[in-house]
């Protein structure tokens, strides 16, 4: 059974656009890997490239995209580790909203 999520993610700023586009289009490919989730919707207009609280790996900003996602519970530890070995995320944040 599929749950809704939300998926934020800090990626690593660069100064090439389409490097950014690959990256977002990357994590979309995680979730639709094997028909375990979908992406709904993707925002990254409302958040986009922001300061960081503090530093992380010697970056003062990231670029922040909100992601809604369908994804079955199955999938949810394999996004996670891709997440966390992908060397272009700096943070993310996956959620069940209420």
């Amino acid at each position: 059974m599929k749950r809704a999520y939300e998926l934020t993610v800090v990626f690593r700023i660069d100064p090439n656009e389409q490097i950014m586009k690959d990256s977002i289009a990357q994590v979309k490919n995680w979730v639709e890997t094997d028909g375990l989730g979908v992406v709904n919707k993707i925002d990254e207009t409302h958040w986009g490239r922001r300061r960081l609280a503090y530093e992380v790996d010697g970056q003062k900003e990231g670029y922040y995209v909100l992601m809604y996602l369908d994804l079955e519970s199955a999938g949810v530890a394999e996004l996670e580790r891709n997440l966390n070995l992908a060397a272009n995320v700096l943070r993310y944040l996956l959620i069940r909203p209420d």
